[in-house]
């Protein structure tokens, strides 16, 4: 570890001293790993006239590594502390920008021209990565390129064929193309989690991959048939929609589905063909 990541300025006095301890509460796992951080850059495929979003920078490390390569960037910190200590620490570098915030909330329109585009890169925390990457999916400034570390599980999710789909897997697809770029051992980070890690990269679609009226009403929908995962569509679905599972099973045969397949056996287009017969004009 460099003498700039072991050591850091105080924002108040410019006094040196050890960075701060990882705050479990905040789910802080800093990322040491070079090798790590060089395949997170990789993915991002960073020019020079990129603009940056990066969630959780952390002690840095990865912001030193994106401000190397971007044009821009523009870090968002929770921790009020850490987010002191690197203003301090990138305060003579003009294209970086640190901001305290909360990923879940923060408007980004006020931090970046998001009409030139721009990528996100993020080390997110465990309990907060799906509402995270959910939220910057679904807004109308969403990036163009999303690359993440999430626990390998939810990565696997996010990037899931049919027979293994999942409500976040068909959130993820209708938005953007997923892929796992690589699996990160517990080992790459301090403190070391419990669980292995993974970088996903998503390339963002211009619209969403499916045209629907209401997404609200598509994800009710996607929401009810995977309600009950183990149960067959007909079941799941007539149990989260309130409707007779005769009348389930006729809207199924409309979209050429079996209703004993199961929730997680549906691609994309499937969900998409039983949305338009569920909610015709």
């Amino acid at each position: 570890m460099p003498a700039s990541d072991a050591m850091s300025v105080h924002p108040n006095t410019g006094a040196v001293g050890p960075p701060p301890r990882a705050r479990r509460s905040l789910g802080q796992n800093f990322l040491v790993d070079r090798r790590v951080l060089a395949r997170v850059v990789d993915a991002a495929e960073l020019a020079s006239t990129d603009q940056v979003l990066e969630i959780g920078p952390g002690r840095g490390i990865l912001t030193e590594r994106l401000a190397d390569a971007a044009g821009r960037v523009v870090a968002v910190e929770l921790d009020e502390v850490l987010a002191a200590r690197l203003t301090a620490r990138f305060a003579d570098r003009p294209n970086v920008r640190v901001v305290t915030g909360d990923a879940r909330t923060v408007e980004v329109g006020a931090l970046l021209d998001t009409s030139a585009g721009y990528k996100l890169v993020a080390n997110l925390p465990y309990y907060a990565a799906t509402p995270i990457v959910r939220r910057f999916l679904e807004m109308d400034a969403a990036p163009r390129v999303m690359v993440v570390m999430v626990q390998r599980e939810v990565a696997r999710s996010m990037a899931a064929t049919p027979g293994g789909m999942s409500l976040l897997a068909v959130a993820t697809q209708l938005y953007g193309r997923p892929r796992i770029v690589a699996s990160v051992p517990p080992r790459a980070f301090r403190p070391a989690p419990n669980v292995t890690s993974a970088i996903v990269r998503i390339d963002v679609y211009d619209r969403p991959a499916l045209r629907l009226r209401s997404e609200r009403e598509f994800f009710n929908l996607v929401r009810a048939g995977f309600s009950a995962r183990r149960k067959q569509l007909r079941n799941a679905l007539s149990r989260g929609l309130s409707m007779p599972a005769v009348d389930v099973e006729r809207l199924l045969a409309r979209a050429g589905i079996d209703p004993k397949r199961r929730a997680e056996t549906l691609d994309l287009a499937e969900w998409g063909s039983l949305y338009e017969v569920a909610y015709p004009d």
